[in-house]
Order: C-alpha cells, then structure tokens, then sequence
C-alpha cells in the first residue's frame, strides 16, 4: 500500500514538466500573437546612435556580418569598434569597410591595458565613454542585421520607462549536426524558458547579440566597468537595468548570428560553463530546471508503473506538448526555415540538456579565455594553478577564445 503511494505521488511529480510546457504554449501565443503596437511616434523616435562593438580577432562571415551595420535605414549613427592591438586581423576589414562605406561615421579604439577578467566588457567600458551619443545599441561581432534593424531596437527607447532593448536571434544556417542540436535547443528550451520568465515576472536580462540602452542607464549601476570580473555581463547588464525600476522590452524582432559550434565537445564545453555560471547566479532557479525536464519524468514514470497505456500518456504528452511548443516558437514565432525537420532532434536535445545540468551540479570552476575561475560571489577568481587546457578528469575541452559571452550560444 505504501509502495503504491510513493508510486502514485512520484507519477505525479512527473506530470510537472506537462504544466511547465503548456504554460511555455500559452506564453508563446501571448508573445508572439499579441496585436502590433498601436501607437507610434510621431515623427518617428531616431535620436542619433552610437553602436558599440567589442572585436577579438576574426569571427566567421565577419565582413558579411559588418557592413550588415553599414546599411542601415536610420539617419545619424556611428560604429565603434574597440580592439586589443594594431596588430589584430580586423583591421583591415574595418579599413575595407571605411573604402566601401565612406558616408558612414566609423571609429576604431585600441584597448589593450585592462587586467580585467572579462575581456569584452573592459573594452565595452572603454567603448562606452568614448561614443558620442547618449543611445547604445551593444552588439556581438557575430551578429548580422536586416536594414530596419536600428529603428527597430531603438523605438522603444522613445518611452522613459523602458531602460534597456533585447531581441531574439537566429542563426544564419547549419553547417553541422552540432549547430543544428544548437539551434533546436535554443528555440525549443532557452527561448521557452525566456518567454515563461516574461510572462511570469518579467523581462529581467537582457540576451547579448542585441542590447539597446542608455548611457544613463548603465551609469546608474556604475556601468560597464561595474562588471569587468564578473561573468554573464548581459544577463546582469539586463538585471541591473531591471532593478532600477525600468522595463527591459523584448522585442518579437529577429535577428541572425553566424553558428560557430563545430563539434558536439564545443556544445558541450560552452553549454556546460553557462550552466555552472548560472547555477552559482540563480542557485535556486538552477535547481528547478528539474521540473522542464519532461523526457527524463517520461522515462521515469514508465520505468515506476511499465505499463503500454504509462507509456502511451507519458511518452505521447511529451512529444505532442515539445512538438507544439517548438512549432509554435520556431515556426510561427522565429519563421525558422525547416523546422519540422528538426523535431526529431527535440529528444535529443532533452537527453543532452538533462546530462549537462546534471553534470553542472558536479564543477566547480569554468574555463574561460583559457584559464580556470572559480565563480565567487558572482566574480570570476583566478585559480592559483592554472590546469592545463584539457581537463582530463571531466573531458571539459577549452572553447577557441570568443569575445561574446556565448550565454547561450
């Protein structure tokens, strides 16, 4: 009798992960359904621009990617482009730039002599007071942009309650199965888990390929150089706006970033240090992810209670609630291009997601830029001997070095 009540209540805590993903459903119809916008400024809100870009070194398509900036519908901007060295290979791409665009006002900083940590947001520091303009639209290397891309993430600004401006991001195509497991995983677990937290408590964070702000709003928490030793800068560039009592809009705007995952060990190795930053930023949050684990409750409830028809309503509810769900953001919300012959990689993902935030609960540290950190308090700390660059207790593989913060990348 016993037995058959911990059956029973475990079953039920099985069902949780079916809540959680019609409350995704639910919350992807509200978002990406909801009625355009009625009111719009007029005349239309275009303070001028100051866009803010951090370079490391050559990302793939970095050209392509670029002079998508370049073209841009909006009358005064400029680019910044910030770089460690003289010797950096793309200079002579923004110099090419210069020859092909010479109407557009772009600025090249060298910044080579922080100690900081975090790389990119020592040079976003430096980036910051050197722009010209009060309007900051922070954007990745790796990103590409449609022309009606900066009217689109500054127009929100135009209200004074709106501290900050994220967007969605797609990828400009798959070139192997990893970027494509990358790509199901983002649309069908990470933008999920966006939209619920919208919807529930609102926009907190902002995503990294896309931040429109203010400098007064960075200013307020002490900007970017608040930062410099800490990790995931967007999600607390987002969080910290938050706090000041100002909304942080996310847009149903898209826009593309080149995929960089070569091989399942990069999805792996960068997936798995996101988890363990996250799991040292929002502990508790990082616990409840057990309850989105549907496949692994499925399997669960099928092992306790190995009957056809636990099998039929576990295993079935699963797949037609992540079907829907991926469909209804992919498809209907993101217009991803061959999404349905992508579903049959949603179990895969689940299994590999489970295993990594499984795995998370077991590291201490992250590699990053090549050395091992201890996250202490939300700052990354050196560890006194650095381990050599493949960890061989755990097959942790060192990322190549990217600018971005690769939070969910």
């Amino acid at each position: 009798m016993v037995q058959r009540m911990v059956d029973y209540a475990l079953l039920g805590i099985a069902a949780f992960p079916f809540i959680y993903y019609l409350l995704v459903l639910y919350s992807s119809l509200r978002f990406f359904r909801r009625p355009p916008a009625a009111e719009k400024s007029d005349p239309p809100f275009t303070p001028p621009v100051s866009i803010l870009k951090p370079i490391r070194g050559l990302d793939p398509d970095a050209y392509e990617n670029f002079a998508s900036f370049c073209r841009q519908d909006y009358p005064n901007y400029e680019i910044l482009f910030c770089v460690g060295s003289s010797d950096d290979p793309v200079l002579p791409l923004v110099e090419r730039l210069r020859a092909e665009f010479p109407s557009r006002q772009i600025r090249v900083i060298f910044h080579n002599g922080s100690r900081a940590t975090n790389d990119k947001v020592a040079k976003l520091a430096r980036l910051t007071r050197e722009a010209q303009h009060e309007v900051l639209v922070i954007s990745d290397s790796d990103v590409r942009v449609r022309p009606d891309y900066l009217r689109s993430v500054v127009a929100p600004l135009a209200h004074q309650n709106v501290g900050a401006v994220t967007c969605f991001y797609v990828s400009t195509g798959e070139k192997t199965f990893a970027e494509r497991l990358q790509t199901v995983g983002m649309i069908s677990d990470f933008y999920a888990g966006i939209l619920v937290a919208r919807e529930l408590d609102g926009v907190k964070f902002a995503l990294g390929p896309t931040i429109a702000t203010r400098r007064a709003r960075l200013n307020d928490f002490g900007g970017y150089a608040a930062l410099e030793n800490r990790p995931a800068d967007d999600l607390l560039v987002g969080r910290l706006i938050a706090e000041q009592g100002y909304q942080v809009e996310l847009l149903p705007y898209t826009i593309l970033t080149v995929a960089d995952y070569h091989s399942m060990s990069d999805l792996w190795a960068k997936r798995l240090r996101w988890l363990v930053v996250m799991r040292h930023m929002r502990p508790w949050g990082h616990i409840g992810l057990v309850f989105t684990q549907g496949l692994a409750w499925a399997i669960a409830a099928v092992a306790i209670r190995p009957t056809p028809l636990t099998a039929l309503a576990y295993l079935g509810f699963y797949a037609a609630l992540r079907t829907a769900m991926t469909w209804e953001i992919g498809r209907r919300g993101l217009s991803e291009p061959g999404i349905w012959r992508k579903m049959l990689l949603v179990p895969v993902w689940d299994a590999l997601a489970f295993t990594l935030w499984l795995a998370s609960f077991f590291r201490s540290q992250v590699r990053w830029r090549n050395a091992d950190y201890r996250i202490v308090e939300g700052q990354l700390v050196p560890i006194a001997t650095p381990q050599p660059t493949t960890d061989h207790h755990s097959g942790f593989r060192a990322a190549p070095e990217k600018l971005d913060s690769e939070a969910e990348r």
